[in-house]
């Protein structure tokens, strides 16, 4: 190999990796000018109403939402890709991500649901082959970046979630705490109120599951607080998915419902605990609470302090 190629290959591989830390530049819009309403003419009287989800919004349309409506808190909700047991399609976390999230939005009524992450800190296997991952070091590169990108698209409240357990709660903390500060001393800088804000919200994913399973027990049903367990593609997993799926069967394979647990064979189901007494009404209990936890906690986070930017 001559030195050309050489040089050419550490390019290709330094440059996206400077690229993924080096603050934005200046983009399309054109980030140091000042911001401009679209005319009228850039917005169609076909848009569906209550519009949460940013991917499904036009540019104008999240302009509007965030100068206008008062959308100004981005909801970051990771999902992921595994196995899920032989009943639940590999993609359970975002399809769960994606509702949850758009959820979350309609009932705060100042966010906007970003794109869900479809990857987040899992392992591949060579046997149960429906898991794609990212290391925590990578996922915390990509929740640093997008958040950055959220500020300055006019976002001042950016709300890290997940609905997977990987990189959960470190990686969320540590990019949230960092940015936080961040903000923080750029406020104190330019001897004014800090205006922008990152949390991480922890009780959409561990107080939710905490109460659930709590509320399994009670009904003598597998939680993960006994054997067997349902902590992995049991019953809250599989049962939200089956709320979520309605009439289309798309997200599981109810005829594989009975073997829905742990197996004790040479081959791994990819089921942590027991899934088989799963239901919508079930499924439909877990999904709110996970909603109403993610709701209440961040009301609470932006509460204190936007309280405290309103002092003198």
């Amino acid at each position: 190999m001559n030195r050309f190629t050489t040089s050419a290959g550490l390019i290709l591989l330094i440059v996206p990796l400077a690229l993924a830390q080096t603050p934005a530049a200046s983009t399309e819009g054109g980030d140091t000018a000042p911001t401009q309403d679209p005319p009228a003419s850039f917005y169609s009287k076909n848009t569906p109403k209550d519009l949460v989800e940013f991917e499904m919004m036009t540019w104008p349309e999240v302009y509007r939402a965030i100068h206008h409506e008062g959308k100004t808190t981005a909801l970051f909700y990771t999902g992921g890709t595994e196995s899920r047991g032989p009943q639940n399609v590999n993609g359970g976390h975002n399809i769960m991500a994606r509702a949850t999230v758009k959820a979350i939005a309609l009932k705060l009524g100042n966010a906007l649901a970003m794109p869900v992450l479809p990857y987040t800190p899992n392992d591949a296997s060579r046997q149960l082959t429906g898991t794609i991952g990212l290391t925590p070091d990578i996922l915390a590169l990509v929740l640093d970046r997008v958040s950055e990108e959220a500020i300055i698209t006019g976002f001042k409240n950016i709300i890290l979630m997940g609905d997977h357990g990987g990189g959960q709660p470190a990686v969320y903390q540590e990019v949230a705490k960092k940015l936080e500060d961040k903000y923080a001393a750029l406020a104190r800088n330019e001897n004014r109120i800090q205006d922008v804000h990152v949390y991480y919200c922890n009780d959409v994913y561990a107080a939710a599951q905490a109460d659930f399973d709590k509320f399994l027990v009670s009904k003598k049903l597998p939680s993960s607080k006994k054997l067997p367990s349902s902590s992995h593609a049991g019953i809250p997993d599989t049962s939200t998915m089956m709320y979520l799926q309605g009439n289309s069967g798309d997200y599981t394979r109810l005829d594989l419902l009975p073997v829905a647990v742990t197996a004790s064979g040479t081959v791994p189901s990819g089921v942590d605990g027991d899934g088989r007494q799963s239901s919508v009404e079930l499924g439909k209990k877990a999904f709110d609470t996970k909603v109403n936890y993610a709701v209440r906690q961040i009301k609470q986070l932006t509460a204190a302090e936007n309280s405290r930017e309103r002092k003198p």
